[in-house]
């Protein structure tokens, strides 16, 4: 069953923009090739970090948003996992707004009109 998720992942400061654009091309392809669906790819830029990973004071920070099955996300974490050149990783599940059944109010409850 298909869901929405939402993977923000930070990579080394250190990186050029060709090897960023690489990074980012290679875990979508990840997930393109198992599947996923409306992949989404922000890429937020060099940000400083709240507090030291891995001696890097600064990161950049990648954001996907993506339809794919619960499966096809473990192998993207294992990819990330395994480069070192993601400092840090966070898939997160996104729920879909129920849609509540609107009823129309009923006319016997109308606000009380203040009295001047």
């Amino acid at each position: 069953m298909m869901q929405s998720y939402e993977t923000m992942y930070i990579l080394r400061p250190d990186l050029s923009e060709e090897q960023v654009e690489e990074a980012i091309a290679r875990y979508q392809s990840i997930l393109s090739e198992r599947g996923a669906h409306n992949i989404e790819i922000q890429n937020r830029g060099k940000r400083r970090l709240a507090y030291e990973i891995n001696k890097h004071q600064e990161g950049i920070y990648i954001q996907m948003n993506y339809e794919a099955d619960g499966s096809h996300v473990a192998p993207l974490e294992r990819a990330m996992r395994l480069s070192e050149e993601v400092i840090r990783y966070l898939t997160m599940k996104i729920k879909q707004p129920k849609k509540k059944d609107q009823k129309p109010a009923s006319q016997g409850t109308q606000p009380a009109e203040a009295e001047a």
